[in-house]
């Protein structure tokens, strides 16, 4: 590993270790009060005419909720977490998919 992929990889490294923190430490501390959308709704007087999709059950994390958990107090927490490791998890896998595009090409395939 040379030096650029080692300092990549730290910065890697350090931009998921802040996306945790941020997701489990700092986004309960968020306002509860609803936000611009919601707030147009309610004062325009259409909030109560917003439809349920019939599928909304399946979601693992309704309205930012991880509802697996019996504490309400790690439902947000938990919901952040699984949010970055699911945003990784789908990068990972784009970024193997390039790589293995990238020495296709450099081998000629």
């Amino acid at each position: 590993m040379d030096k650029i992929e080692k300092g990549l990889l730290s910065f890697v490294i350090i931009g998921v270790a802040a996306a945790i923190i941020i997701a489990m430490f700092i986004s309960p501390l968020a306002s509860g009060f609803p936000d611009g959308l919601e707030k147009v709704a309610e004062n325009l007087g259409f909030i109560d005419s917003a439809t349920v999709w019939p599928g909304e059950s399946f979601f693992i994390m309704p309205d930012y909720t991880f509802t697996l958990t019996g504490s309400q107090a790690w439902q947000g927490p938990l919901a952040g977490l699984f949010g970055v490791i699911i945003i990784l998890v789908l990068f990972g896998i784009i970024y193997l998919i390039y790589r293995a595009v990238k020495r296709n090409k450099k081998e000629g395939v």
